[in-house]
């Protein structure tokens, strides 16, 4: 299974029967989505840095919300979340997806605006790799997320929803990466192209992965 980062919280995994993008970010991010196809398509919310789409290529099946899905060997699970901690009367709902793929557990928490709910805790139990929003402001901030990251304990933590990542044209405040390392008290590391695991790979302890995106 190969990761690849698209910009802001957009993801692609591509794996030997079916290819998933997450979050395909908006144009005006400063990010391209030219050459990127898919089989699915995961939208945690309507927002513009989440929801394009229309940018990916191929056929795609959308899923937008809540619900149990079975595609091309992937079984996918979506969570009702909210963007924020008054029950979306700020920023409405989200999506978290889980995805059961080649024998790996892969949680993407979209624009999560609150500390887990216990169910919900249950539900995203046992993930192997952890896609969490960490620069605050209009998600869960750094200190929010290393608590989730305890409470689940994933192998491999891709944090997602930060400055640097929100390319050219940022239209929101965020904190820096930095800071979610300083909570994690770990130093940052060499952000990688793509992230390559099986199972065979996954980790003993959880580590954190930062992706940098493509083009």
């Amino acid at each position: 299974m190969e990761i690849t980062a698209l910009g802001h919280a957009g993801y692609r995994i591509r794996a030997k029967d079916v290819t998933i993008v997450i979050d395909p970010p908006s144009s005006e991010f400063g990010f391209s989505l030219k050459g990127i196809t898919a089989d699915i398509v995961c939208i945690t919310h309507n927002h513009p840095g989440h929801n394009n789409a229309q940018g990916v290529g191929g056929e795609p099946r959308i899923l937008r919300g809540p619900g149990e899905y079975e595609i091309g060997g992937a079984l996918i699970t979506g969570l009702r979340a909210f963007h924020d901690n008054k029950h979306g009367e700020e920023r409405g709902g989200n999506t978290i997806y889980i995805i059961h793929l080649e024998d790996i557990t892969i949680c993407h928490m979209g624009d999560l605006g609150h500390p887990l709910l216990a169910a919900q805790k249950l539900e995203v139990a046992g993930s192997d790799i952890l896609m969490i929003p960490v620069g605050g402001h209009s998600t869960i901030d750094a200190k929010i997320a290393a608590e989730i990251i305890g409470e689940i304990e994933p192998a491999i933590v891709i944090p997602t929803h930060y400055v640097e990542g929100m390319g050219k044209m940022a239209p929101v405040p965020l904190d820096p990466v930095e800071k979610f390392y300083q909570v994690m008290g770990m130093t940052v590391s060499e952000a990688l192209t793509k992230l390559t695991v099986t199972r065979s790979t996954i980790p003993a302890q959880t580590q954190i992965t930062l992706l940098t995106p493509r083009g």
